[in-house]
């Protein structure tokens, strides 16, 4: 049994207009009760929990202040957002946070009017919030729009080019900015809230646009010498100079858990002419949960956990992960080659390169939430003689395809991207699965594109990356654990295009590549024992592909069946491609491909997500004797699946 605070005040409201009808002396307890009740439902589902609990306060005083959803509340990320969904009629199912059926995660357009703009990459906010800032004043109709952005978020160059547009929303944005790291902010307290009130207010604004027309009396140079005189006084005190330089007015540093701090200073935003204005907010990861507060990451994404004593609950013991695998070879691999660099965007730990850190401090750069900078800094350090291993996630990966092109695959630099994450991941949904980096790296020219079918694999191909210089390479792996095969001691160097037979047969081949592998091989034994022969190859490679092979696997099999776990263009297409071009396809071949469906898969488990996908071994079998039953009725057994 669910063990549920009690929330007397917070029972009493379903949605911000609720929330706006309780007296201020209230807020506390409401933001009180809402913090126990977020900790309580993250306990039962997992999830993304200190981040929430930095903006409870914040949360409340924004819904309190604005009047959502006509202005627009726009999350960044969006893995904040739990305290939000409570309080915006979706208490009743925030215990069903990630599960199949149940919340997102994250914020979604389709799930809650007050979810205007779906988000779970980071830094987009500001753009998003100012076209809605926009669309409104270029249409006349009132509302705001209202960005909440942390700190780690402004590392990515994406928000300061939407700051640098911003001016043309006038007082109809507003930026919060959520600075939980205090990584830019000067210390804060009673006098930087007066400050901030105070240069927020109504009569500070005014008397400042008073004194700007009374100084465009005199001289241009004196008055814009004022006004800039002005300016820095005010960021010399707030620290808000370089937001002035890019047109914002900038109220802050102020107390994001002082309720009496933070609804003053909001109502006079709200109230002013002036903008677009920026407010920057400090606030604590992990704030008003113990556990959470002590932990190195502040529970930034933790398993379901004991809410008394902060215990998650431990997966069973297994195979190490893929991650981990590639990031303690490529530290071991580091030990006798000093031109190995490792690169990651904001993801040390989820990338495995925290173990190779760990080992080589000197070479681990972890540059921000900045996935172009990432990979145009590797190609840099690839044209001066290194080995840069770019480790991201394939879906962040998306987010630099033009570097990749650009300054990666045209000038043909060795850059070796390890993609983790590859194909579906769970409860993260369609935001974060690793679905298209097969199809938008094998498209490129000079690129060389692996796909890890266990984690023996993965040292194979790590090393095979460190010693590839003929230009860019990829390998990629999923989320998550290995499948239980021994480590080699020695990796090997393997041939690049060279894919292998792992099963030896005579009537069906199946063309694997990737992680199916293993339920190639169970459908393999299926059809076997149906009477029809199968081979198994893992391809190993997507790019360039095993033509030698492959060939020979078309013209001596009666059904080929391609399977990966990437979108539409990937190998099934090359490999259609290669046998058409060949003229492979004219003798009557049957050749089907599996791949991930035209959709965005939504959130669940990932072995039911492969079952929808139709990936797994019994969807392979039924491939191959449909097309068998198509072509020779009466080959399949009776009874087989239709």
């Amino acid at each position: 049994m669910v063990d549920v605070p009690e929330t007397p005040l917070l029972d009493t409201v379903h949605t911000p207009e609720d929330l706006r009808k309780l007296k201020p002396a209230q807020l506390r307890q409401l933001a009180d009760e809402l913090r126990a009740e977020t900790i309580s439902a993250v306990g039962v589902t997992g999830g993304h929990l200190g981040s929430g609990l930095g903006v409870v306060e914040l949360t409340v005083a924004i819904h309190y202040i604005f009047n959502t959803p006509e202005d627009r509340l726009i999350w960044d990320v969006g893995h904040q957002c739990y305290p939000h969904k409570i309080l915006t009629g979706r208490r009743d199912r925030i215990r069903t946070l990630r599960q199949g059926g149940g919340l997102s995660g994250f914020t979604k357009r389709t799930e809650s009017e007050y979810d205007p703009f779906g988000a779970a990459h980071s830094s987009t906010s500001i753009s998003a919030a100012l076209g809605f800032a926009v669309a409104n004043k270029l249409n006349d109709r009132p509302g705001k729009a209202v960005a909440v952005i942390g700190d780690g978020a402004m590392s990515a160059g994406m928000a300061y080019e939407a700051m640098n547009n911003a001016e043309a929303a006038g007082n109809r944005l507003v930026v919060i900015l959520n600075d939980n790291d205090m990584s830019i902010a000067p210390p804060v307290g009673g006098l930087s809230a007066y400050l901030a009130r105070l240069i927020s207010s109504s009569e500070y604004i005014g008397l400042r646009s008073l004194a700007k027309k009374v100084t465009k009396k005199l001289s241009r140079r004196v008055h814009k010498g004022l006004g800039k005189a002005e300016e820095f006084t005010r960021g010399m005190v707030t620290g808000g100079t370089l937001f002035e330089e890019l047109g914002f007015y900038y109220v802050g540093p102020i107390d994001g858990h002082n309720l009496d701090h933070l609804i003053p200073v909001l109502e006079n935003v709200r109230d002013s002419e002036q903008g677009p204005i920026l407010v920057h907010v400090v606030t604590q990861k992990g704030k008003g949960y113990g556990p959470a507060e002590d932990a190195a990451d502040k529970y930034h994404g933790v398993q379901k956990f004991d809410v008394i004593t902060g215990a998650q609950a431990k997966a069973p013991p297994g195979p190490p992960s893929y991650q981990n695998v590639f990031g303690e070879t490529l530290a071991k691999l580091a030990e006798t080659d000093d031109r190995i660099v490792a690169i990651t965007a904001a993801m040390p730990s989820g990338t495995g390169v925290d173990k190779f850190a760990s080992a080589h401090p000197a070479r681990a750069f972890d540059v921000g939430i900045a996935e172009q900078h990432a990979v145009t800094f590797a190609a840099g350090l690839a044209a001066q003689g290194m080995r840069p291993f770019c480790a991201i996630y394939s879906t962040f990966l998306q987010r630099a395809f033009d570097q990749v092109v650009h300054d990666v695959a045209i000038q043909n630099l060795p850059v070796r991207f390890a993609i983790d994450r590859a194909g579906l991941v769970g409860a993260d949904g369609a935001t974060h699965a690793g679905s298209f980096d097969i199809t938008y790296l094998a498209t490129l020219p000079n690129f060389v594109v692996m796909a890890a079918a266990d984690e023996a694999e993965l040292v194979h191909m790590t090393y095979t990356a460190a010693e590839y210089d003929a230009g860019p390479i990829a390998v990629r792996y999923p989320r998550g654990s290995g499948v239980g095969v021994a480590l080699p001691e020695t990796p090997e160097k393997l041939e690049i295009g060279k894919g292998r037979i792992v099963r030896e047969g005579k009537k069906v081949a199946i063309l694997s590549l990737g992680t199916r592998l293993a339920e190639a091989l169970k459908a393999a034994d299926t059809l076997d024992a149906k009477g029809l022969s199968t081979t198994v190859a893992d391809l190993r490679f997507a790019k360039p592909l095993d033509e030698a092979l492959i060939r020979t696997l078309l013209t001596t099999h009666e059904v080929a069946v391609t399977v990966e776990e990437g979108a539409i263009g990937g190998l099934g297409a090359h490999v259609l491609t290669m046998a058409s071009d060949a003229g492979l396809t004219d003798g009557g071949l049957k050749i089907r491909t599996m791949r991930l469906p035209d959709i965005f898969q939504d959130h669940d488990k990932p072995e039911k997500q492969y079952e929808e996908a139709g990936l797994n071994a019994e969807h392979i079998v039924e491939t191959v004797l449909k097309a068998l039953r198509h072509n020779a009725p009466g080959v399949v057994e009776e009874g087989a699946r239709a």
